[in-house]
């Protein structure tokens, strides 16, 4: 079984040793790199299933590295970076940065000091989502925990109880379903579901979230809304 390659841009040496510890019982492998330059270099001549990409760092900072990587057409194995999972790390009150990390194509964040369990939690929610994305047919019905919902027959239950919900509450909730435990921003979610340049405004956004989250009743509380950045759906232990 191969191993897969984490790719660790951080410029801090006692973080790079403990994540190496932590992935290698998960049987990764980390590919470290200690600046933007070094990790778009590596990425591009390495397979990489994930990166976990620092915002401060000397020279090119994160948001530009991550730019350069999303923009990558043929990286090493044909594999273009706006496939692979980049989960970005901050420092606290970066709130601003990590908007723009999602709207440039992150997939995640962690806020520092994390914990390397929620970090390696993280890392594994990506790749099994890079997984599904590359198995074939795309789902048309998800599930979590009580909360279920078929594309195909446009209907959605909690428990036994069928949801009546509007044309938009519908398409939040398969968003969330289909992308658990990633974060979103307000823009990201109507452009998800309403398509590029679409005039909602993030109020709106807001409103139609706790319209859905009010019909939802105590599921409602997977919508987690992750302050000065968005919304991430809680996904249910195990699911």
């Amino acid at each position: 079984m191969s191993k897969e390659v984490i790719l660790v841009i951080e410029d801090d040496p006692d973080i790079q040793e403990l994540l190496a510890h932590s992935m290698s019982r998960e049987g990764w492998k980390l590919v470290p790199a200690r600046t933007g330059e070094e990790g778009i270099k590596i990425f591009k001549t390495k397979n990489v299933d994930c990166v976990l990409l620092d915002i401060m760092l000397p020279g090119m900072d994160g948001l530009k590295t991550l730019k350069k990587i999303k923009e990558i057409e043929n990286g090493a194995g044909g594999r273009r970076g706006a496939s692979i999972p980049v989960i970005m790390t901050t420092a606290k009150g970066e709130e601003a940065d990590i908007v723009s990390g999602l709207e440039l194509g992150a997939d995640d964040y962690v806020v520092k000091p994390y914990s390397p369990k929620v970090l390696i939690a993280r890392i594994r929610a990506g790749l099994r989502r890079q997984e599904e994305s590359c198995s074939g047919a795309p789902a048309s019905s998800w599930q979590q925990g009580e909360l279920r919902l078929d594309a195909s027959r446009h209907t959605a239950f909690c428990g036994e109880r069928q949801l009546d919900l509007f044309a938009t509450e519908f398409e939040l909730l398969k968003h969330f379903l289909s992308n658990p435990e990633i974060v979103f921003s307000r823009n990201q979610i109507i452009k998800a579901i309403r398509g590029p340049d679409y005039p909602v405004t993030d109020r709106s956004v807001d409103v139609q979230i706790l319209g859905l989250r009010k019909k939802l009743g105590e599921a409602g509380e997977m919508i987690e809304t992750i302050r000065g950045v968005g919304y991430r759906f809680r996904a249910v232990n195990g699911e």
